[in-house]
């Protein structure tokens, strides 16, 4: 099974993309190899209305991204929560991906999601994105699922080291696997 992991927080080394890597760790000692970690934080996907991503001439982020997501069966995205909502270029992205040329990103894939914190949150984001991302499947005819659980990584920096090595709560070890396992379980269903 081939695996992407995007981090959308645009911040260098940020707290999305700790735990992105903290989930390619998690996946591949569970004998997962094919897991691509994608950081927004070079993001240049122009806003809608200012630009569009054009297939034939994707800039090495573009690349970078649409190849990962294009490859994968299963596309975790893990957002950060700014002021209790999504952050805007992961919106972005999703409505300029959600065209007739990118559909095929929403085709045959399971999208699980998680939202990150320094503090508690993480759902609302989340929920949100459920929504958007369930409607440009709707809207392109395509088949995808969306997987019903979320993750809510709470004061991440404290339970994840700058290695994104866990930091030893049992608890927040536990929550993750027990995330990634389902996570696993929806795509395996999806894919069968």
């Amino acid at each position: 099974m081939n695996i992407a992991v995007i981090a959308t927080s645009p911040r260098h080394n940020s707290n999305s993309l700790r735990f992105s890597k903290y989930i390619q760790k998690t996946l591949q000692t569970s004998d997962y190899k094919n897991v691509t970690v994608v950081d927004f934080h070079h993001y240049d996907i122009p806003s809608v209305g200012r630009g569009t991503v054009k297939k034939d001439d994707l800039t090495t982020f573009q690349n970078e991204l649409i190849s990962a997501w294009e490859k994968a069966d299963l596309v975790f995205f893990v957002t950060p929560e700014y002021n209790f909502t999504v952050n805007g270029d992961l919106l972005n992205a999703l409505h300029q991906l959600g065209s007739k040329d990118f559909a095929h990103l929403f085709n045959n894939k399971t999208f699980a999601l998680a939202g990150v914190s320094s503090g508690r949150g993480g759902k609302v984001p989340c929920l949100e994105l459920t929504t958007v991302i369930n409607k440009i499947i709707n809207f392109s005819n395509q088949y995808s699922v969306v997987s019903p659980r979320i993750y809510e990584s709470h004061e991440t920096y404290k339970n994840l080291d700058e290695n994104a090595d866990s930091v030893g709560n049992t608890i927040y070890e536990t929550t993750v696997k027990a995330f990634i396992d389902y996570s696993l379980e929806v795509a395996k269903r999806w894919k069968a």
